[in-house]
């Protein structure tokens, strides 16, 4: 099965249209993705609007990018304090 990604958009739309009263069987088949998929949006998402999604997903697009850089920078720490260490 291809995957398909949808926008935060089309993924709040699909909440608010479950919210309004549309089956979650027939939304979920309508738009093409798993039951697991629409609880884990639900989970995610409900409550949330447009520019709060989009302020969330880009949020942790940076927590990830920074706790790939912490290692780097401890290890080059470390390293410095040997250099350090060792000369006097």
């Amino acid at each position: 099965m291809k995957r398909k990604r949808l926008s935060v958009e089309q993924i709040v739309g699909v909440l608010k249209q479950a919210e309004v009263g549309v089956p979650v069987a027939e939304l979920i088949r309508k738009v093409g993705i798993s039951e697991q998929t629409y609880y884990r949006w639900k989970k995610q998402y409900t409550g949330l609007e447009v520019d709060q999604v989009r302020q969330l997903k880009q949020l942790q697009e940076e927590n990830a990018r920074l706790k790939r850089l912490v290692p780097d920078l401890t290890l080059d720490k470390v390293m410095l304090q040997d250099v350090l260490g060792k000369k006097f």
